[in-house]
């Protein structure tokens, strides 16, 4: 090996598996993809490919409210993620899904669907086997990430935001949302999501906790960019 070679494997940044963890709206998205953007890792948005499954359940008929029919169907749909951060893409069955996985429709039904053992079984396998595939190291953003998925993930962070800090956040997002009403659905999502026999939702005891109540965007992105360069000096 020449000195530049074994220069450049001495100063690469080490490989890092970060896992983002939290309910919806407290910036978990954003902030995977920017830190993941920063620091030159792949990206994994694992709401999106139970969000993919819910869309190909309904669009096929499945009725979702039937968890035998959806645990039967739910090794028929081919789901495709990119780990870009600057453009993550998701495919099911070949058909571009990341619209059609973003309406109401999806979201209303998501929760159900994905409490599914079958489904979670699925869809676990495939995002440990993304995470498996990747050199360069990756930041995995869901809700069982570091306690299911990737427990022995290096670095577990749990994000946190009080319920009105996220319907604003949400709404915000949707034109002409009504917070209150967002809150609500926030509330009850965490409940379902929270209560699940099968990959709650749920903070890891070696999770970092950051709450992003107070902070902005870059805030947060910054903090967890520190975290994750800490890990980096430690391996």
């Amino acid at each position: 090996m020449s000195d530049t070679v074994e220069t450049a494997a001495r100063t690469a940044p080490a490989a890092v598996i970060v896992a983002i963890d939290g309910p919806s709206g407290t910036g978990k998205s954003s902030t995977s993809k920017a830190v993941a953007a920063k620091l030159g890792l792949s990206y994994l948005d694992t709401g999106a490919q139970y969000r993919a499954i819910t869309w190909w359940m309904l669009t096929n008929g499945v009725d979702v409210d039937d968890a035998a029919a959806v645990a039967n169907a739910s090794s028929k749909p081919v789901i495709v993620s990119g780990t870009d951060p600057s453009a993550p893409t998701i495919t099911v069955d070949g058909v571009d899904a990341a619209g059609p996985i973003r309406t109401q429709e999806v979201t209303s039904r998501v929760s159900a669907v994905s409490a599914v053992p079958e489904v979670r079984t699925r869809i676990t396998e495939l995002q440990r086997e993304i995470a498996r595939g990747v050199d360069d190291g990756i930041v995995v953003e869901g809700r069982d990430i570091g306690t299911t998925v990737l427990p022995d993930a290096d670095l577990k962070v749990f994000l946190t935001a009080s319920p009105e800090a996220r319907a604003a956040r949400r709404s915000g997002e949707t034109k002409g949302a009504d917070v209150a009403a967002t809150r609500e659905a926030l509330i009850k999502r965490d409940a379902a999501d929270s209560g699940r026999k099968t990959s709650p939702l749920a903070k890891a005891a070696d999770a970092v906790e950051v709450d992003t109540t107070e902070l902005t965007l870059d805030q947060v992105i910054e903090c967890v960019v520190t975290l994750v360069e800490e890990k980096r000096a430690g391996k």
